[in-house]
């Protein structure tokens, strides 16, 4: 299927040439996907999809323009690069816009370490619904829960990326989830919480009643809450929701906020963020894991790479285009997809630990908050000022 794939980005190039492009990226994904949802012992949804989306940057100087397209005959192809072509002679001119060079692209990486595609078959429609009742049936078999969400699915993925750089390259991709949604009391005073894993091989999912039954375990542990007495507290964020505290430093440092100068970290590069022994850490090339990639949407060669080091703030998440206007080198972080040219974005993010355990953690800090859920999203990205609800167990 990939040699399908990159018949079309070539097509897609070629097409491009021939319209007038003077430089051009193709993107060809296929897939197929299987979800099953259960809802009070019921079969509430069964859907599968299947597709194929082209996509195709052209570039006249630097003057850019991004179509997309599911019809894979020769004619559209042909009329879709001409009608990109048309719009990049109309495009305004961003002196950043451009490939990378051929000294830059990825070649001759072991796509088998990476490990993204479970060769196991695609599970039946059948296996996926026996999964998610499994689920439901582990949650409804708690004393105290009166109703459950379930879901199941499974995905495979195709890529395939070439340019006239002379880059090309592709990868498959699966994943296989469960899920459940636990309801439990009444009223005003009904809680919900859930619990769901995915993973690329089948065999490493753990077990549907685990998901089950800790979707069920979260949802009573929520009952009878109440506010606490105003104050000022320490705060400890569950592992759960830490990751967004993590997630708004990323934003942060995301080359396209920081061109703009609308980053609160614009201005930290070299800086202490966090407190010493704190390390954050990107890793694509780590196996079996959903972020893995050898190249980014560029076709730039991925690698591992410290954002922060011992609590010091060390460099910013860039494509070519932010690095050019920072005047930096691309860190190989282009994401994109078939419809818009690419963006910085990250993958595979790890939050070194620190020197105490969560119980540890809890036992220290004495009258206050472990916060399990959060509520809303006000966060000023140029500020940093931060405001938003929490919801949680409040430990004396």
């Amino acid at each position: 299927m990939t040699d399908r794939l990159h018949s079309l980005t070539e097509a897609l190039l070629d097409a491009a040439k021939r319209a007038g492009a003077e430089a051009a990226d193709a993107l060809a994904v296929d897939g197929t996907s299987l979800s099953i949802d259960i809802r009070k012992g019921q079969l509430e949804q069964a859907e599968r999809s299947e597709g194929i989306e082209l996509g195709l940057r052209v570039l006249i100087g630097g003057r850019q323009a991004c179509v997309s397209v599911s019809d894979t005959s020769a004619r559209t192809i042909a009329d879709v690069a001409e009608r990109a072509v048309a719009m990049a002679r109309e495009a305004p001119n961003d002196p950043h816009a451009g490939l990378a060079d051929p000294d830059q692209i990825a070649q001759g990486w072991d796509l088998a370490a990476f490990d993204l595609c479970d060769p196991a078959d695609e599970p039946s429609a059948k296996a996926l619904e026996q999964d998610a009742r499994t689920a439901e049936s582990a949650a409804m078999a708690v004393a105290g829960i009166a109703q459950v969400e379930a879901s199941a699915g499974y995905s495979k993925r195709r890529m395939f990326l070439a340019a006239s750089n002379g880059f090309a390259g592709g990868y498959a991709r699966t994943s296989r989830s469960t899920s459940a949604v636990a309801f439990c009391g009444t009223g005003t005073g009904m809680e919900r919480d859930w619990a769901g894993e995915s993973r690329i091989y089948q065999s490493d999912m753990p077990s549907a009643e685990s998901i089950g039954a800790l979707a069920a375990e979260r949802a009573l542990a929520r009952l009878g809450a109440s506010r606490p007495v105003t104050g000022s507290y320490p705060v400890l964020f569950d592992e759960r929701v830490a990751q967004t505290l993590i997630g708004h430093l990323l934003s942060a440092v995301n080359g396209a906020s920081v061109a703009r100068g609308s980053s609160w970290l614009r201005d930290a590069l070299g800086q202490q963020v966090l407190p010493k022994g704190f390390s954050v850490i990107e890793d694509p090339h780590r196996p079996r894991i959903g972020g893995s990639r050898p190249f980014d949407g560029e076709g730039l060669p991925t690698r591992r790479r410290l954002i922060v080091e011992d609590g010091v703030l060390t460099g910013w998440t860039l494509d070519l285009a932010t690095g050019r206007k920072l005047g930096m080198p691309s860190t190989a972080n282009a994401a994109r997809g078939t419809t818009a040219p690419p963006s910085p974005a990250t993958s595979n993010i790890d939050l070194t630990p620190g020197i105490a355990t969560r119980q540890q953690l809890i036992g220290q800090m004495g009258t206050g908050l472990l916060v399990t859920s959060m509520i809303g999203s006000t966060i000023n990205p140029t500020t940093g000022d931060y405001s938003r609800g929490a919801s949680g167990f409040w430990v004396v």
